[in-house]
């Protein structure tokens, strides 16, 4: 049998309360309680909260970054643009909290377009530019910066996610996530070759 670490169980104890509550409700005395431990304890491992929540957001970042990984490979490089564009959604409405704090919350430490990005340092943009790379190399999107594109791809995601959980539209979630398909659709037309 496995054990499993002081470390581990401060994060999953974390994980549980920010699913829940949202960072807020992330304190380092309400960890302690839920793991049977001392809050110092926990500075042991953590140095502070926010070095708690970054790995809480870290962890949710190669979360996405895995699975979207697992629709890299394939045949149809459109498809998998679409695909890693339905994780995405899928994320945002199954982990609100997580996917707030991940992508729509400002932070010192999250990564700036285009430095951070050229330099390869988002796990997750680097899956969607290496599909769009895969795209123009066999003429099924047009010429330009990859970069560039996978940045309207998400940012077209993103706010069509952010505008749904705001409730600007009146769908439920099935009418939302074909309107979604419908609209990602749309926009790779548009940017194929």
């Amino acid at each position: 049998m496995t054990r499993t670490t002081t470390p581990s169980r401060i994060l999953h104890a974390a994980r549980a309360l920010f699913e829940r509550e949202g960072a807020g409700g992330v304190s380092m005395r309400r960890v302690a309680d839920a793991v049977g431990i001392t809050p110092m304890a926990i500075y042991r491992h953590f140095p502070n909260r926010e070095a708690l929540l970054k790995q809480i957001s870290d962890d949710s970042f190669n979360e996405i970054a895995r699975h979207w990984d697992a629709h890299r490979h394939g045949s149809d490089p459109i498809a998998r643009l679409l695909a890693t564009q339905r994780i995405y959604l899928d994320y945002a409405l199954a982990h609100p909290h997580l996917f707030d704090h991940a992508f729509s919350v400002r932070r010192d430490d999250a990564r700036r377009f285009p430095e951070d990005f050229h330099a390869r340092r988002s796990p997750t943009a680097n899956v969607v530019h290496d599909v769009v790379v895969d795209a123009q190399g066999k003429g099924l999107l047009r010429a330009g910066d990859p970069w560039d594109i996978a940045m309207t791809l998400w940012a077209h995601a993103h706010g069509l996610i952010a505008l749904y959980r705001a409730g600007r539209f009146s769908y439920d979630e099935h009418r939302f996530r074909t309107f979604y398909e419908h609209s990602l659709g749309q926009l790779l037309d548009g940017l194929k070759s």
